[in-house]
């Protein structure tokens, strides 16, 4: 039976076609070809069976019986009853019918074109035998597959029954958030190259493996191991026209080889933050047969690291994509700490990451090789795959060349400064050439270690995203040699225009890893991996001090406190007591380790969780209230927190929040109003009876001199 040769087709995500016609060539099909989502091959019925069994990349391997007439709903139920469904379907078993079609005005909808098939061949078997075969959506003994095109009709058995993705090493009702498919997860190490990779030696590592899927596929590849080896069924076992034998020999032939490839696996690691992957991935590795030959830990990204012994490999990576609102920056940045693991802790290595985004893809910072466009179920997503630069082998470019000479230069201008001036954390450079949209902060930290913040600025939209990265990687590279220091205290972190919760307030990463910066006598924590901005705003180091200057031996209000850094600078110039208020319960915890780090507490220093803007309203409104000698105002730009009612948006509601915070002051207290957004224009008309004084030019402290715009700043009386 196996001699006869058939008409097949194997189904696949599109983007996959190459890779998917390739593996059958590899698995003696004959007549490839490759087709939209899919690719056409001959063979006999071994060569349909073995690619249900090795196929990595299929979706579903369908055995073409007839094309048929489907010009009308009569034509393609007379063509479907004329085949001999009696040589396929048994009288007294189950079928399902899968029907898709073109747009067709004879076919309404794909339940009605499965019915009329499913009708069709039941009606044939009633003819002939006088009973018919029942219904089985989730598990037939044959499944039948009917594609309409051009109003033609292609009848197929489908020899998977089971999409090929599922491979049997899942626990059936427990599943990874997004996971990523079997199949994908294979294209993408084929398409890196991971099998060349594996056979001279090479390891794979995934440091946000989630489930294991990347881990399962890579070991199955380099141990020779057949996808379908663990699957419970295929849809050709209650097929009439089955060979058991040709079957059950390469089922033999397919045990053999993985015993044979899995004694000799590359080091194979995976790691993930969440100790809810890690458990999933160690279940899932265990069922497919890889219990002590693939590891897995809970580490964060900025601790992954390469197999002991392992000197080259690949690193491949499904990060998440944020697809809710307000995710993007916390998923950017998160990308940018991936890239900056790779440069440092892979130099030399292959990567492959899929994302759903160019700009996302660009925060890496690790210019592609190769681009492939692919889809994660419905998602378009793309893998990148690059050879990770190795530091001072990197070809410098007239522009990376460029940027360093001009990092060079402002280093040597403000770092001057800065010494002179005992600042220790500051801005070096801030997008001064335009093709290098990026911020470089510097942190010199009470343990002697330099340490530094490239801020990537989102690129617009018509910068060829592959020019961002290549920047982007040059500017990385060029940073730690400049300015003299090792290249693993360099953090890589992505800005997004974006409306939704304030940015600089998402988390990250979770290293929960603090360091101590002085400014002035205060000393304060910071935090460069966990959160897009690091607890310390260098731009108001100005506006800090005046604050405590004004609030020498009066009270303080600090609303939006973020982590208290005014509040500390106030309350160690003399202020005699402080309020200091934030809706986040993480950062004012931060501020009161800053109260604590100083020496400083309850009762004189208050902490109130609550959001701001309606405790504002509240105060103002109390004549009995509590009133202060200075009022400190910073709101975010633009906030729509779920623990905050409605919105704000301080261009259109400061005049309201401006003199609500006015009514908090005493006879001859000062409110300072500060705010970040550049287009901001104050309202004077609405705030005609209070006395306002713009200070902005005399905040801006030297190292943003060259953008007077970062914030403005006004001293408001009544």
């Amino acid at each position: 039976m196996s001699e006869k040769r058939h008409i097949l087709f194997a189904t696949c995500a599109r983007g996959v076609e190459a890779v998917l016609a390739e593996e059958l060539r590899a698995l003696g099909a004959s007549d490839v070809r490759e087709a939209r989502a899919g690719v056409s091959f001959r063979g006999d019925l071994t060569a349909a069976y073995r690619a249900c069994l090795w196929s990595r990349t299929a979706s579903r391997i369908l055995l073409s019986l007839a094309i048929v007439d489907a010009g009308s709903v009569d034509a393609l139920y007379e063509g479907v009853r004329a085949l001999p469904w009696e040589d396929h379907v048994p009288v007294d078993g189950t079928l399902a019918v899968d029907f898709a079609s073109d747009p067709n005005p004879a076919f309404r909808n794909t339940m009605f074109g499965a019915q009329k098939v499913k009708d069709a061949v039941v009606d044939r078997l009633r003819d002939t035998f006088g009973r018919r075969p029942s219904v089985d959506p989730a598990s037939p003994d044959v499944r039948i597959n009917v594609r309409i095109r051009s109003l033609r009709a292609t009848v197929s058995i489908d020899l998977a029954g089971d999409a090929l993705h599922r491979r049997g090493y899942r626990e059936a009702g427990v599943q990874a958030v997004a996971p990523l498919k079997e199949s994908l997860a294979a294209a993408m190490l084929l398409l890196a190259g991971w099998r060349d990779i594996a056979a001279a030696g090479g390891a794979l590592v995934d440091p946000m493996c989630g489930s294991g899927t990347l881990l399962i596929e890579g070991a199955w590849i380099a141990g020779d191991v057949a996808p379908g080896l663990l699957r419970p069924r295929f849809g050709f076992t209650g097929w009439l026209g089955h060979d058991s034998d040709a079957w059950d020999d390469l089922i033999v032939e397919a045990d053999d080889r993985a015993e044979a490839g899995l004694a000799a696996l590359p080091p194979i690691a995976g790691s993930d933050s969440q100790a809810s992957a890690v458990e999933l991935a160690t279940s899932n590795i265990a069922r497919a047969g890889l219990k002590g030959r693939v590891s897995v830990e809970r580490l964060p990204i900025e601790r992954a690291s390469a197999p002991e012994g392992a000197a080259c490999g690949l690193v491949a990576a499904n990060p998440p994509y944020g697809e809710r609102v307000g995710e993007r920056s916390e998923v950017g940045a998160l990308y940018g700490m991936l890239g900056a693991r790779l440069r440092e802790a892979f130099p030399g290595w292959r990567s492959a990451v899929l994302t759903d985004d160019d700009s996302l893809a660009a925060a890496v910072g690790v210019v592609p090789e190769e681009t492939y466009r692919l889809f994660n179920g419905t998602i378009p997503v793309r893998l990148d795959v690059a050879d990770v630069p190795v530091p001072g082998v990197v070809d410098e470019t007239a522009g990376a060349a460029a940027f360093a000479n001009r990092l060079r230069k402002d280093w040597r201008h403000l770092s001057k400064w800065a010494r002179r001036e005992g600042v220790t954390v500051w801005r070096v450079y801030d997008a001064d050439l335009p093709d290098y949209a990026v911020s470089v902060d510097v942190y010199d930290c009470e343990d002697g270690v330099r340490r530094a913040v490239v801020a990537e600025y989102e690129a617009p939209r018509d910068v060829d995203p592959v020019k961002a990265s290549v920047r982007l990687q040059e500017a990385v590279a060029a940073v730690p040699e400049v300015l003299g220091m090792s290249p693993a205290e360099v953090r890589l972190k992505v800005r997004r225009r974006q409306r939704g919760e304030a940015a600089q307030y998402e988390r990250i990463a979770h290293t929960s890893r603090f360091l101590t910066v002085r400014e002035g006598d205060a000393r304060l924590l910071v935090n460069l991996d966990d959160y897009l901005d690091t607890g310390l705003f260098p731009d108001h180091r100005t506006t800090r001090r005046m604050v405590g200057e004004l609030a020498e031996g009066r009270s303080l209000c600090n609303l939006f406190c973020y982590t208290g850094a005014v509040t500390v600078a106030a309350a160690l110039a003399g202020a005699v007591a402080t309020t200091s208020v934030d809706l986040s319960k993480t950062y004012l915890e931060w501020a009161g380790r800053n109260l604590e780090l100083n020496g400083l507490g309850e009762p004189a220093h208050r902490l109130v969780r609550a959001d701001a803007t309606k405790w504002l309203a509240q105060a103002a409104a109390d004549p009995s209230g509590p009133r202060f000698g200075v009022v400190f105002l910073d709101p975010p730009s633009f906030s729509s927190s779920n623990a905050m009612e409605g919105t704000l948006d301080i261009q259109r509601d400061h005049a309201g929040m401006i003199r609500d915070a006015a009514m908090l002051l005493e006879p001859d207290g000062v409110l300072v109003f500060s705010t970040n957004l550049r287009k901001f224009r104050l309202d004077v008309a609405a705030l005609g009876d209070l006395r306002i004084e713009d200070v902005s030019a005399a905040t801006i402290p030297p190292d943003f001199a060259r953008h007077p715009r970062i914030h403005r700043c006004y001293l408001i009386r009544r």
